[in-house]
């Protein structure tokens, strides 16, 4: 749960425009990990379900901040 906390109080200091970059940098990561996991299996598969929660707090995040 920390490094969920953690996560959330690193991309409040983010600025819009930052929060967009790595939500692109984050979804091209997430396709190479994707693909990677298609030809051989990752070591550890549960990072791709924790880049996607990730990505989704970022929109999550980006959504708010537009929204107010």
């Amino acid at each position: 749960m920390s490094k969920k906390i953690d996560f959330l109080k690193s991309i409040a200091s983010l600025s819009e425009s930052d929060i967009k970059s790595k939500i692109s940098e984050d979804e091209s990561r997430l396709k190479k990990l994707k693909f990677a996991h298609a030809i051989t299996p990752l070591e550890n598969p549960m990072s791709i379900r924790s880049l996607r929660k990730d990505i989704a707090r970022l929109k999550s995040e980006l959504k708010k901040r537009t929204l107010a």
